[in-house]
């Protein structure tokens, strides 16, 4: 009853008419940039950071919100259209979705997207309402080692799921430590890897680093694999209203993608892709047509579309309640939240509980407002897709430099952001996952702290982490997850190979 209680307070500051025109305009820039290829609500996410240091904070994460949810709701025309995800959850709704455009059913595949969406979305909006309170009594009874260990295994699942190498994934980890050292030592004050720069003293501004390795870095691999060359955009034909039998093949597909988003979405398995996978290899496996598959059908559109959405609630319920992101939009909203001096966790639910509720809130109003946008509008995020690449990529860099720039008016913020940028070009290049070294920037303080109580209350005693069930457990999870794969692999390699001469 209580939550009941929350949710109206969030709906009361939701529904002010100023956040409501936060909130469409989130929604509206994030279907936007969900439309406009190798972009995504990161990016945005992290350009926009910058340029909101002057807004509320319940206004500026309504906003947030919205791109978040629009996203993923613009994504999906560029892969229909285009066959080209506009982010990274859509890519599964390419392989039936170009299909269905290539056969003149275009504007049938953005509608059972666009309520699959609306659907998905609403539903696991009502289950982030529920589960974020459980998920904060559960941290309520949390000491300081058994966050230790909660953190460092939100790190390790990060770090060996998102990305193809374990090796480059704790590669970028420790870069993020390192970072996230620069500074005074917050105990004893002393110089850490400031090489005698004053600027530095402070530390790096969280906001710079999202900036550099989400906005500049990503934007500059996108130009430099995609360059100008213009797209190929199959025309929307017909009327867009979906049939009986699209209804009748989509509205399971819808129930089943959000079952599967939501909590796989509220674990660090690498944001939308796992749950769009896993969604289009389900509705295969249960249709009584699998042969049109790749070949434009509309379950292989409208499950993936709604695991996306899905997932990008159930994203929100550990970073909300826990203070742990398990996506890359969610790691770039971790730093939104320390932008604002904020702490992310049960704390935040006591102290900033109509940001909270807001936020909520905001979401069940960003969906309709989704809606009403993605489908009679659709003709308008087509034209989007027009707009020269040089211009759009150019216009990127510049708002990134002139944010960076008004954060604290400081030249040395600029040169950071361009060479966290480079890095993080570099680091696309060579494959090497950007999301573990920002989360090793925002938890690696949080962990040193949290290691520096335990020992401080245990007088010194390592064993405390060890002690503790839940602390013990979640640190032998972790240790497990960096280390068997590892020694599978080993011992794979280390078989020896059969001998192809023998008869069978």
């Amino acid at each position: 009853m209580d939550t009941f209680f929350d949710l109206m307070n969030g709906f009361a500051v939701a529904l002010t008419p100023a956040n409501i025109g936060w909130s469409l305009l989130g929604v509206t820039l994030g279907t936007a940039i969900g439309v406009l290829p190798g972009i995504g609500p990161a990016t945005t996410v992290a350009l926009l950071m910058p340029l909101t240091l002057g807004l509320d904070p319940i206004s500026a994460f309504i906003m947030f919100a919205g791109i978040y949810y629009g996203a993923q709701y613009g994504g999906s025309t560029a892969s229909i259209l285009l066959n080209t995800p506009g982010e990274a959850g859509a890519m599964m709704t390419a392989l039936d979705g170009n299909a269905m455009a290539r056969k003149g059913r275009g504007a049938q595949a953005l509608a059972t997207a666009a309520i699959g969406s609306f659907v998905a979305g609403t539903i696991a909006t009502i289950g982030l309402t529920f589960a974020a309170p459980l998920l904060v009594n559960v941290a309520l009874l949390l000491t300081a080692p058994d966050y230790f260990a909660l953190m460092i295994l939100s790190l390790a699942t990060v770090t060996t799921v998102i990305g193809r190498s374990i090796g480059k994934g704790i590669a970028a980890l420790c870069f993020g430590l390192f970072l996230g050292c620069i500074g005074l030592d917050p105990q004893t004050g002393q110089e850490r890897f400031t090489f005698g720069i004053i600027e530095l003293l402070d530390g790096i501004d969280t906001v710079v680093v999202a900036v550099g390795l989400f906005a500049v870095g990503e934007t500059l691999f996108v130009a430099a694999r995609e360059g100008g060359v213009a797209d190929k955009i199959h025309a929307l034909k017909g009327s867009i209203w979906m049939s009986r039998e699209d209804w009748s093949r989509s509205w399971k597909p819808w129930l089943r993608g959000t079952i599967i988003g939501f909590p796989i979405g509220a674990i660090p398995a690498g944001g939308s892709e796992l749950p769009t996978i896993l969604s289009y290899t389900l509705e295969k496996k249960l249709s009584r047509k699998p042969e049109e598959f790749g070949k434009g059908a509309i379950e292989g559109v409208a499950g993936p579309e709604a695991a996306n959405n899905a997932s990008a609630a159930g994203a929100l319920s550990p970073l909300l309640a826990l203070g742990l992101p398990t996506s890359t939009t969610a790691a770039v909203l971790l730093a939104a939240f320390q932008q604002y001096g904020l702490r992310p966790g049960p704390m935040l639910f006591e102290s900033n509980s109509d940001l909270v509720w807001g936020l909520i809130a905001s979401l069940y109003i960003g969906n309709v407002l989704l809606l009403i946008l993605n489908l009679p509008m659709v003709g308008i995020w087509v034209k989007l897709l027009s707009i020269p690449k040089p211009w759009l990529y150019g216009g990127i860099l510049v708002l990134a430099s002139l944010g960076t720039y008004s954060i604290n008016g400081n030249a040395i913020d600029i040169f950071l952001l361009w060479i966290i940028g480079i890095i993080g070009f570099f680091c696309r290049v060579l494959d090497v996952p950007i999301v573990p070294c920002i989360l090793g920037l925002i938890l690696g303080p949080m962990i040193e702290q949290q290691m520096r109580r335990s020992l401080a209350i245990s007088q010194g005693d390592w064993t405390v982490f060890l002690t503790h069930p839940a602390s013990a457990v979640m640190l032998a999870l972790a240790a497990s997850i960096i280390f068997v794969p590892a020694l599978m692999r080993l011992r794979r390699s280390n078989d020896p190979a059969p001998d192809a001469t023998k008869a069978p």
